[in-house]
């Protein structure tokens, strides 16, 4: 069912067939959903918004996705200022001077989790933290007498600092400014 149906169930009944209202009254009851009850925790943020949809599918993969009747399309920029500034609009495609390219075949919001579980590896960071980090529980004995300290959590911002500061030297030598003003300040910080 979709969330649309479910709301009109509980909202406009009246609206709804009688299959499909007790469909959804028998899910609600499996659910132990209750009606103005404590929300339960929240999903991620690219599940909770539209940031998977139209942030980051368009930067890994260079293209919008399918929506209504019209198919994906490319993310039309104007190259200049380079790196370019996406075009939106009516006729958009038509304005534009340049697409852009994709981040990395098949990035997703979960496979960057892997990455920064991957960067914390690197910089040897204790299993407890990292754990912390990810939202994961570790229910092994070990995890139990492990506990994490001031200057665990201080070496580690310590590491990803330094690779953030040389990723954007990395940025910065490719062009010294950008569009994107938050990114401008911090290439000519």
């Amino acid at each position: 069912m979709s969330i649309g149906t479910a709301s009109a169930v509980l909202n406009r009944p009246e609206t709804v067939s009688g299959t499909t209202r007790s469909a959804v009254n028998v899910a609600i009851t499996e659910l132990g959903y209750m009606r103005g009850g404590p929300v339960a925790e929240l999903a991620p943020h690219w599940r909770r918004s539209s940031f998977a949809t139209w942030l980051f599918q368009p930067a890994a993969t260079g293209w919008y996705p399918k929506k209504g009747p019209r198919g994906g399309h490319p993310v039309s920029i104007l190259a200049e200022p380079w790196p370019g500034v996406p075009v939106r609009g009516r006729g958009a495609a038509a304005r534009a001077t340049a697409c852009w390219l994709p981040i990395a075949a098949g990035l997703t919001p979960h496979g960057l989790r892997h990455t920064h579980k991957t960067l914390m590896d690197g910089l040897n960071t204790p299993p407890k933290l990292m754990d912390e980090r990810m939202g994961h529980e570790d229910g092994s004995v070990q995890a139990r007498y492990s506990h994490i300290t001031a200057d665990m959590r201080r070496l580690l911002m310590a590491g990803l600092t330094d690779l953030w500061e040389a990723g954007l030297e990395q940025r910065r030598a490719l062009n010294p400014g950008s569009p994107v003003a938050v990114l401008d300040a911090l290439l000519k910080g």
